[in-house]
């Protein structure tokens, strides 16, 4: 579920869930330019993109499917694959990069959880939406990450075949995965249980640390 029906239930909620997840979709795309640069590609640093205002990341469109459906992405880092030493391999490791980063925050927050206790309710939403958007980002559906991970790990012809599909019905495949279908949206029914299984060794590991 998103978070659009808490706008006028309770907006003091809306306001510290919009909050965490701007900050989550922010490291995440910042992880991507800052991978871009040091790979050797300087088109993210001309872009305004190697920064940590929130307003240079935000996708509207990925926004909105946040807070509607719970789901959604920031504004893709563009990069020059010509400036890119191996393009497909560090294509592939720029698209890994906002993830990664996503769930080293996730563990990070993890790990503090039980020293502050007072802000328990907000690290726990940070944590949930650092692994949600690292899981549903790394679906290997163009525009996200998981189509340039995947890209990297296939035989050369099918990667061809695969990225000339993505390229002109990547978007349209992801709508797809993101409309409801009997009241959940395909792309909720695959990544749900991963991300659960992620949050439940994450909360774990935190119970632990805090016995």
């Amino acid at each position: 579920m998103g978070l659009l029906s808490l706008l006028f239930q309770d907006p003091i909620s809306f306001a510290i869930l919009a909050g965490v997840l701007v900050a989550s979709l922010t490291i995440h795309e910042f992880a991507h330019a800052w991978a871009a640069d040091k790979l050797g590609d300087p088109t993210p640093r001309h872009q305004g993109r190697l920064t940590l205002n929130p307003l240079a990341h935000l996708d509207p469109l990925g926004s909105v499917a946040l807070l509607v459906i719970g789901f959604g992405w920031g504004k893709p880092v563009q990069f020059d694959p010509y400036n890119l030493k191996e393009p497909v391999r560090d294509a592939a490791m720029i698209g890994l990069a906002g993830p990664a980063v996503n769930l080293i925050s996730a563990l990070l927050l993890a790990l503090a959880l039980p020293f502050i206790p007072a802000f328990a309710s907000v690290i726990s939403l940070s944590i949930f939406y650092n692994v949600m958007l690292a899981i549903f980002n790394l679906v290997p559906v163009a525009p996200l990450d998981g189509s340039k991970i995947l890209l990297a790990l296939l035989p050369k012809d099918v990667a061809y075949e695969y990225d000339s599909f993505m390229a002109r019905y990547g978007t349209l495949v992801l709508v797809g995965l993101l409309m409801p279908w009997g009241g959940q949206s395909p792309i909720s029914m695959l990544i749900r249980p991963i991300i659960n299984t992620i949050l439940g060794g994450l909360l774990g590991l935190s119970g632990l640390i805090g016995a």
